[in-house]
């Protein structure tokens, strides 16, 4: 009965944005510097296997040199630049609670500019300081033609392969930002999407000393292929590739590839997943903790009786924050 009513709970809640559009599929080449020759899809693959042999080159940054903080919002340039002017800034949202532990929070696809406020808030009534980010194509950084943040999933390719890209150096230039303020410890929380990039820019950058990651998947084609959220951006991709295809395409933006770099790590991180959740599918999450135990990497593992957007309903969201907070506080 519970299974029942999320999983319609979970199709209502989808439902109440009507404005998601399908739009058409392209290679996106260009998004990330390379000449097709006329190939795309042979360009792509060779492009993804350098990603994927080196990903330590291809996660590299540069150090941000334009902070600028007016006590409340922060403001800098992003490590990439793209055609659009406005995704070049980053924007965070900045709640201080003293100088030991500072999380980098990176908040779901498609929120709004108070999306995760309120755990943001519950983490600095706690000690524990938080900077939630802006997503590329997100809030400010968003194109004025764009009415949702499409941008950064799309059926463009290479498009989607360097906002996501964006999003992780993005992360560690906050984290830059964060140890020059005097934090002794910075961790990374990410939701959803956000999950997937923060679990990525932990796995590549050991200053993180701790990581919360709500909704946890293998690879980023499935969670887009099989997802009831995603399910416009697959009618265009399908059109052109199939999920195999697609499935190493993204490969340099899944988490599945780079669990077994945290191999002896002793860095503590909790993930948390929906039982019932319709768009992070349960059976690619239990993929991804198959390869956690494959490789002896240790987590802390918490499945909610709920589903996707209800994760961030009550009561399911006061379970996931206290038990996100109790995680951190120890």
């Amino acid at each position: 009965m519970l299974r029942t009513y999320i999983e319609k709970r979970e199709r209502l809640l989808h439902g109440r944005d009507n404005n998601r559009r399908s739009l058409p599929f392209e290679w996106g080449t260009e998004h990330l510097g390379i000449r097709a020759n006329g190939n795309p899809a042979m360009a792509l693959r060779d492009f993804v296997s350098r990603a994927l042999l080196d990903s330590s080159a291809f996660y590299a940054y540069e150090p941000a040199a334009d902070y600028a903080f007016d006590g409340d919002v922060l403001k800098f340039h992003s490590a990439i630049e793209t055609p659009y002017p406005e995704n070049n800034t980053v924007w965070g949202k900045f709640f201080d609670a003293g100088k030991d532990l500072a999380m980098v929070v990176l908040p779901q696809w498609n929120c709004k500019w108070d999306g995760h406020v309120t755990l943001c808030r519950v983490l600095q009534r706690t000690g524990i300081t938080a900077l939630r980010l802006s997503l590329p194509y997100h809030h400010y950084r968003k194109p004025p033609h764009l009415e949702r943040s499409e941008y950064l999933v799309s059926p463009n390719i290479g498009r989607t392969i360097t906002a996501i890209r964006q999003a992780v150096l993005d992360a560690r230039r906050a984290a830059d930002w964060l140890f020059e303020r005097g934090h002794r410890r910075v961790g990374i929380l990410g939701t959803s999407v956000g999950s997937c990039v923060g679990f990525i820019t932990f796995a590549h950058d050991e200053r993180f000393s701790t990581g919360v990651f709500i909704h946890v998947s293998s690879l980023f084609a499935d969670v887009v292929w099989n997802g009831l959220s995603t399910m416009h951006v697959r009618q265009s991709l399908e059109t052109a590739v199939d999920l195999q295809q697609l499935r190493f395409l993204w490969s340099p933006i899944s988490p599945y590839p780079f669990i077994k770099r945290l191999r002896g790590t002793d860095r503590r991180f909790l993930m948390l997943s929906g039982r019932y959740d319709p768009t992070f599918l349960p059976t690619l999450s239990q993929q991804a903790y198959d390869e956690f135990d494959r490789c002896q990497v240790p987590y802390k593992l918490s499945w909610l009786p709920c589903g996707h957007y209800t994760m961030g309903q009550f009561p399911f969201s006061a379970l996931a924050g206290f038990q996100i907070v109790r995680f951190l506080k120890k």
